[in-house]
């Protein structure tokens, strides 16, 4: 059921109408006595999940037992980032998720289901898993909060990804990975219908139906001036409040152009990105813009390390970003990356395949680090002199001496590509 649903290219939701649209979706809901809050973590900061968390306790109170931030694979937060985005929720609220070992497993959405929405490409059954304080926590409502924005793992974010990959295990979170990259991102981002989605699809479905789960979804977009604004927000319990929230997202989020860039030039928040893990956005999302021989380089002040989990760490920085074959053939010999598919996928999703460079320029990670992984490294003084993000707009510029790049300021916030190479 839609509870509540509002949203436009040209909307601006204020704080004051997100209040009267959980209030109103509250209403709907009638008395709950024990509510999980699920919100993503300070990496989408910029979600406006942390306000309807904060929003959720004020009307609950003492009824919001727990909020589980849907950490996945990422580094848990700090009392610093908790109060950053959530307020002054009360600390003591807030569980961290181990996705190693604080899952349970709901079931398994079979191989040849697996197999039939891959083409074929994968034919292993992927497990539905969770959370144990998702079954165990008696909580008789569990909000689901975050951003619906085109995405290159499950093609757009959100909705029960938060739940199966936030909040889910190794078998989760490796197998849904791993069918992403083995189908193909570019075939995947942007889409609402993918393999991906799919099997979520299949596991709330068969497996999780019993779960008292309402999403609340935002679409994030940026004003004339470059500000983020709230576009749309959608509450329900169903696939109705996504397929709204997504077809909001791609005409707020997705940037279609006529011809191929030569140079693309990417800041990365140092609040937001430490990693290439999440860093790599920066990639994702643009490598379709990009023409062949072209350049990309991302100007990461944060950077200080690969991947976000220590072990996935240790992997990037062995095989490197690698185009997609000699992934695939280290995953048929090397247990230690075969036993961590998402690893695997992220090395295929980092890499150009060949067709484009890749020029990092890192804030703490040294020049032999970033070259050890097969990226191009560049000099970050030398890089945020040439192009300065202070000076710099969305989208193409001139610069003084008459070269022209294509600069963008919040990766995480959309998707580019031009036409004939997206379809």
């Amino acid at each position: 059921m839609l509870h509540f649903a509002r949203g436009s290219a040209t909307d601006a939701l204020t704080e004051r109408d997100v209040r009267a649209a959980l209030a109103q979706a509250f209403a709907a809901l009638g008395d709950r006595q024990r509510v999980l809050a699920i919100p993503p973590d300070h990496t989408r900061i910029h979600s406006q999940a942390g306000l309807l968390t904060r929003i959720t306790w004020e009307h609950y109170g003492d009824r919001l037992a727990d909020v589980l931030p849907a950490l996945g694979t990422h580094t848990p937060m700090t009392p610093h980032q908790i109060g950053e985005m959530f307020g002054n929720v009360p600390l003591d609220l807030f569980r961290v998720h181990d996705w190693r070992r604080d899952v349970v497993t709901l079931g398994a959405v079979p191989a040849d289901f697996v197999s039939t929405v891959s083409e074929g490409k994968l034919t292993q059954p992927i497990k539905a898993q969770v959370n144990r304080l998702l079954v165990e926590g008696t909580h008789d409502l569990i909000l689901s909060f975050g951003q619906v924005v085109p995405h290159e793992v499950i093609g757009m974010a959100n909705h029960n990804k938060n739940i199966f990959v936030g909040t889910g295990g190794p078998e989760a979170i490796n197998g849904s990975h791993y069918l992403g990259a083995v189908y193909g991102m570019e075939r995947i981002m942007g889409r609402v219908d993918t393999p991906v989605r799919r099997v979520l699809n299949y596991a709330a479905e068969h497996f999780a139906k019993h779960l008292p789960i309402v999403y609340g979804l935002t679409v994030i977009g940026q004003d004339a001036g470059g500000g983020l604004v709230l576009r749309g927000l959608f509450i329900g319990d169903d696939d109705e409040c996504f397929r709204l929230a997504a077809a909001l997202s791609l005409q707020v989020n997705f940037q279609m152009l006529d011809a191929p860039l030569d140079k693309v030039v990417v800041y990365l928040d140092p609040a937001e990105f430490k990693s290439t893990w999440l860093g790599n956005k920066s990639i994702y999302r643009t490598r379709m813009a990009i023409a062949d021989g072209g350049t990309l380089i991302v100007l990461a002040p944060g950077l200080t390390e690969f991947g976000e989990d220590r072990q996935i760490d240790a992997l990037i920085r062995k095989y490197g970003y690698v185009h997609t074959p000699a992934v695939l053939r280290a995953v048929e010999e090397n247990d230690d990356l075969r036993a961590n598919l998402s690893a695997a996928a992220h090395l295929m999703h980092g890499t150009s395949e060949g067709r484009f460079n890749i020029v990092y320029c890192p804030g703490h990670l040294t020049r032999e680090e970033i070259e050890g992984v097969h990226y191009g490294y560049g000099d970050l003084d030398a890089m945020m002199r040439r192009y300065d993000p202070a000076h710099l707009t969305d989208g193409v510029n001139r610069l003084a001496d008459g070269e022209e790049i294509y600069f963008i300021s919040q990766p995480a916030l959309g998707l580019w590509a031009y036409r004939g190479r997206f379809s």
